[in-house]
């Protein structure tokens, strides 16, 4: 038996079905098989049958009925019955000795089990899924900080979803290529470099935090530049001296790079995201790109007639012109309409080179664009940031489609988020109104876990698991963090979410601690048992799964789903479909438990259930993981 999804198994079966029913090649339909939406209806579903009763000219229960007699024979060792409900719709009910041996061919974890919140995603438990057939390159965007400043809570969304997309792809076998878009230019490292060519640039042995020193020296600078003509004018100057390749600045520049840099790797590391130095890609790296990038747009993209405005190709039509000294690119839809107007209704071009010969973030991302196409010869280019920027990424994006850079086999998206809010539902600041910093808000996570241990260690008194130092704070980081990051990432990534840290840490519900309890308990069942009957091989050949009871039926059939949720978020980007996934396992394993003795089972049913037990485990572990979530063995 192939390991293979229970749903492409299915979807294949009947595709083979209803080619036979329809006279058609096989995969010419659509077999519409889908998960069933409620238990009482079966496994999976599926609903071709409605499509099918117009070509066919018969009642949709009267081709579900021959579909159900044409797939039977396909999947007698699959499915236990069909039954035909409603209009037409076929429920599907897999046979319980099939979910067993489905996950019987699951192999043991790898023996020497590395530490995931170090290891590279090939050195993960697979937990038997197998790569995907067809890889591709994917160029993902993300977190995007700016040098010399602080990250802040704005950065928090952007770094841990696109970290949860490079996960997931590189699980998946796809060559992921991470981009972190850092801003490292600009007319604001001219007053920087002026400044620091009379005053010691902030280390972390002079300041406990480095980054606010260069902010309150940029502060410094700024109201210096307002009142000082001199110093102005030289601030203006380092910039173009910067740009031409002057060794001072750009050693002062790169300095200030370093110590951002630094602190930017702290955040990443206690975020657990997978970011590094190799992954940036600077606005200063694209720096010698913008003219070649401007002349080759106004090469492919010139005047274009009144013709050729109005025909219709069904892409923007668009050409590049001087407006007011200006070099514009001006789009149009198939009609000749414009395809942007500003609040005045009239065409709105997009600038990519000022009449003063600078340029602008959209000439940068066009270079970008350009750069991860053609040199990272990517064929999936993947950027998240909030949903302000939409119009700007639209007009870029319009541009190269235009331009001819990537066509209908490439895909280039714009993956948008909502807002972090405060209680009052508006975007979460400080009392004072600021941005939070990142750094405080990982710190103030942390504390918030460290109390809930000490609380619980309390209440349970002598017959509660009690912690060493080293494992307290270990587990206060990764419970603290972790319910961070999946606070954010269980809502779908489009909405605005209220931040509450009472919700995020609960124990029970939809979080990152209720995750990380079932599997410390999981694990506690394995400390137990070495205890009593030694350590199992639950893997041997001669240890078989059964399901003889409907919870351990139910959290089989939800173990045997594990690819198809990773498989949703590899395609949808939703990483919350994921985090609902984890939350009905741990939810099904609870069950399970409670109503299934394990240790005290006779010796065949123990162990299957511990077998049961453990692939539980590893998947909520894997699932976490892909989130950039980090479990602990003992809570």
């Amino acid at each position: 038996m192939k390991h293979d999804t229970l749903h492409r198994m299915l979807i294949q079966k009947f595709a083979d079905a209803i080619a036979t029913v329809a006279q058609t090649p096989p995969n010419q339909i659509d077999p519409a098989v889908r998960p069933a939406t409620d238990p009482k209806f079966g496994d999976y579903q599926c609903n071709a049958a409605m499509q099918l009763a117009r070509p066919l000219k018969a009642k949709p229960r009267d081709i579900a009925q021959r579909i159900k007699e044409a797939a039977e024979p396909l999947l007698a060792d699959i499915v236990a019955r069909m039954e035909i409900a409603g209009p037409g719709f076929l429920n599907i009910h897999l046979k319980n000795d099939f979910l067993a041996r489905y996950l019987g061919q699951i192999p043991a974890p790898p023996a020497d089990q590395p530490d995931t919140s170090v290891s590279p995603t090939s050195a993960v438990d697979r937990v038997g899924l197998q790569p995907v057939e067809n890889p591709i390159r994917v160029a993902i965007d993300y977190s995007q900080p700016n040098i010399a400043k602080q990250m802040h809570v704005g950065h928090l969304r952007s770094t841990i979803i696109g970290d949860a997309f490079a996960r997931v792809l590189a699980f998946e076998g796809h060559d992921v290529v991470r981009q972190n878009h850092i801003g490292d230019w600009g007319t604001q490292f001219g007053l920087l470099i002026r400044w620091y060519r009379e005053h010691p640039l902030p280390t972390p042995a002079t300041h406990d935090d480095v980054l606010e020193a260069i902010e309150n020296d940029y502060k410094a600078a700024h109201a210096r530049d307002q009142e000082d003509p001199q110093f102005a004018t030289e601030a203006r100057q380092a910039v173009t001296m910067l740009q031409a390749g002057d060794p001072q600045a750009r050693e002062i520049w790169e300095k200030i790079c370093t110590q951002s840099w630094n602190a930017f790797t702290n955040i990443y590391e206690r975020l657990g995201a997978l970011l590094t130095r190799e992954d940036v890609r600077g606005e200063s790296f694209y720096n010698d790109l913008l003219a070649p990038t401007v002349a080759e747009l106004r090469d492919k993209l010139p005047p274009l007639t009144t013709a050729d405005k109005t025909r219709a190709t069904g892409q923007p039509a668009a050409e590049v012109r001087d407006d007011q000294g200006a070099v514009c690119v001006f789009m149009y839809d198939e009609k000749g309409d414009p395809l942007f107007k500003n609040p005045d209704g009239q065409i709105l071009p997009m600038i990519i080179q000022k009449s003063d010969g600078a340029y602008l973030y959209a000439t940068t991302d066009l270079a970008a664009i350009h750069y991860r196409l053609h040199d990272l010869n990517a064929r999936r280019v993947i950027y998240v940031t909030d949903a302000r920027q939409k119009l700007h990424f639209e007009m870029w994006m319009a541009c190269a489609r235009a331009a001819g850079w990537f066509g209908p086999d490439v895909n280039v998206q714009h993956v948008t988020f909502g807002s972090v809010l405060g209680p009052s539902r508006k975007p979460l600041k400080t009392r004072e109104g600021k941005n939070i910093k990142l750094r405080e808000l990982l710190d103030e996570a942390e504390r918030r876990a460290a109390q809930l241990l000490e609380d619980r260690d309390k209440e349970n008194g002598e017959s509660g698991i009690h912690l060493s130092d080293e494992e307290k704070q270990l587990v206060a980081h990764r419970v603290g963090v972790g319910a961070v990051k999946y606070a954010d990432l269980r809502n779908d990534r489009t909405a605005d979410y209220v931040f509450s840290w009472d919700k995020m840490l609960a124990l029970q519900g939809n979080t990152a601690p209720y995750m990380m309890y079932a599997y410390a308990r999981i694990r506690s069942i394995y400390r137990k048992a070495a205890e009593r009957f030694g350590s199992p091989d639950i893997y041997a050949p001669d240890v078989v799964l059964t399901l003889t009871q409907p919870a351990e039926r139910a959290l089989a059939l939800r173990l045997a789903r594990t690819r198809e949720a990773i498989d949703v978020v590899a395609s949808d980007l939703t990483p919350h479909t994921l985090c609902t996934y984890l939350y009905d396992l741990a939810s099904d394993f609870m069950r399970f438990y409670e109503s299934c003795p394990v240790l005290a089972a006779p010796d065949d049913a123990r162990l299957s259930r511990m077998r049961l037990c453990d692939l539980t485990a590893r998947t909520l572990k894997l699932g976490l993981w892909l989130l950039g979530i980090d479990v602990v063995e003992r809570m």
